[in-house]
């Protein structure tokens, strides 16, 4: 497994970190250190790494940071042109997941790779999504990807309705979009699909984001999205 694994691009510190996360649901640095041998301060760059990459996320308890293996299936959307090598393992790894899998309401993302991987989520959900607030760095930071996620977006009929503010631009490919004044632009967009929000923060050289998978934040979320939906202009 470590060598498929070193095939698709891991580091073998990555890869163990990762399957010891699969293994044990969740862990602190402490714990990876103390079971993998690798040292603390290692160990924090590559989990950094690996948040970068989507592979793993981390939620705060009690003050604590804990570290999560994120869904295996997120490998194939990182090397698509490797599919063949990381399809020898992929049951596998999935078979670990499914048996220590753990349902997290709140994950937080980082990174280029850490975005892309929300919005392969979007596709693979399958529904509209509402945004509110559309930034316009999105397009910047997300050049080399966008003209991918809208084709394959268009293919699974997932539709946007976006909410931007400021001057008027064309609209996205298979999507409606309304403005408000320029005074609510914000580097800050909302995603609304599925049961999850995504709360993405455009910075120039880092984007971050958090994700929320709870009916009452979604149901909240979408209520605001339909108000300003009402009083944005075409």
């Amino acid at each position: 497994m470590f060598e498929e694994l070193t095939n698709v691009g891991l580091t073998e510190s990555e890869i163990k970190i990762y399957l010891m996360l699969l293994d044990i649901k969740r862990a602190q640095v402490g714990v990876l250190s103390r079971k993998t041998g690798l040292h603390r301060r290692s160990i924090y760059d590559v989990l950094d790494r690996l948040i970068e990459k989507g592979l793993v996320s981390y939620i705060q308890e009690n003050g604590k940071r804990y570290y999560i293996a994120e869904d295996p299936k997120k490998i194939q959307d990182i090397i698509e042109n490797k599919r063949e090598s990381i399809s020898l393992i992929l049951p596998q790894l999935i078979g670990k997941y499914n048996l220590k899998k753990e349902k997290q309401e709140t994950l937080f993302y980082r990174g280029r790779e850490g975005i892309k991987s929300i919005f392969e989520d979007q596709i693979r959900t399958k529904e509209d999504v509402y945004i509110i607030g559309a930034s316009r760095n999105a397009k910047e930071i997300m050049s080399y990807y966008l003209k991918h996620y809208t084709k394959k977006r268009i293919e699974e009929n997932v539709k946007l309705y976006a909410i931007y503010s400021g001057e008027r631009k064309k609209a996205p490919p298979f999507a409606k979009v309304k403005y408000l004044n320029k005074e609510f632009e914000t580097i800050v967009s909302t995603n609304i699909y599925g049961n999850k929000v995504a709360i993405i923060i455009w910075l120039e050289h880092d984007p971050v984001a958090i994700v929320i998978q709870q009916p009452d934040v979604v149901k909240t979320y979408k209520n605001y999205f339909n108000l300003l939906w009402k009083i944005a202009k075409k």
